[in-house]
């Protein structure tokens, strides 16, 4: 019990690293149950996060990249990833393995009628290729991949990891990505490796920033809203 308040408390020092995550996660889980539509609730929802962000995590977030061609060209490797199964294997995705009743089905998310507002998509694309990364990759790659070391893990370098803690993060990073799971889980372990390797967050979030951007210009030019779950 002292562990799980130590661990809410406004101190802890878990929780900027949590806190924006578990609000995204909190209002994609509400949006289907709110009487607005995705071009109200998603402008939103990057303004809360972003707000959170700012008022718990601000310190943590920073840009200084040392590795910044090394974290582009993983960015774009985690891309090719992501759309190679479905390009080379038409179909691949209707497997049992890939869309059953835990892990959900393809579908695109955005009605049809958004999928032409520019104001919309402007949001879209800036909150998968600006919010996204810092979010995710404060969560998993500098908190959770230290902190199922140890609960005191800001006494860890960034990028510290046991072969426990590596492979659960990445795991628990694919489940997230549901019929995606499969790519879900390459992109978990490649992020994970970048962190290893650099020690160093801003390029895990530049590299996972590439990947959201390729993939934003990829359903936008192409029509494959699928990948925006």
């Amino acid at each position: 019990m002292n562990i799980f308040l130590e661990f809410i408390g406004a101190k802890s020092p878990s929780w900027p690293y949590v806190a924006p995550l578990v609000v995204f996660l909190a209002l994609v889980g509400l949006s289907p149950h709110l009487p607005v539509g995705p071009e109200v609730y998603y402008p939103l929802r990057v303004v809360l996060v972003s707000a959170v962000l700012l008022i718990w995590s601000r310190k943590l977030v920073r840009l200084d990249a040392s590795r910044w061609g090394g974290s582009v060209a993983v960015g774009l490797l985690v891309f090719v990833i992501w759309i190679s199964p479905d390009l080379l294997w038409p179909g691949y995705r209707s497997h049992w393995l890939l869309q059953n009743a835990l892990t959900g089905r393809v579908t695109g998310s955005l009605p049809q009628a958004v999928r032409s507002n520019i104001g919309f998509l402007i949001w879209r694309v800036a909150g998968s290729v600006v919010l996204v990364p810092i979010v995710e990759e404060l969560f998993w790659r500098a908190w959770l991949m230290r902190y199922l070391i140890s609960r005191h893990f800001e006494k860890l370098p960034l990028g510290a990891f046991t072969q426990a803690s590596f492979w659960i993060c990445a795991l628990l990073f694919a489940s997230e990505h549901g019929p995606y799971w499969d790519v879900g889980l390459a992109a978990g372990i490649v992020y994970n490796w970048w962190m290893v390797r650099t020690r160093n967050v801003a390029d895990c979030i530049v590299a996972h920033a590439v990947t959201n951007a390729c993939l934003a210009a990829w359903v936008l030019s192409t029509g494959n809203w699928q990948y925006w779950l």
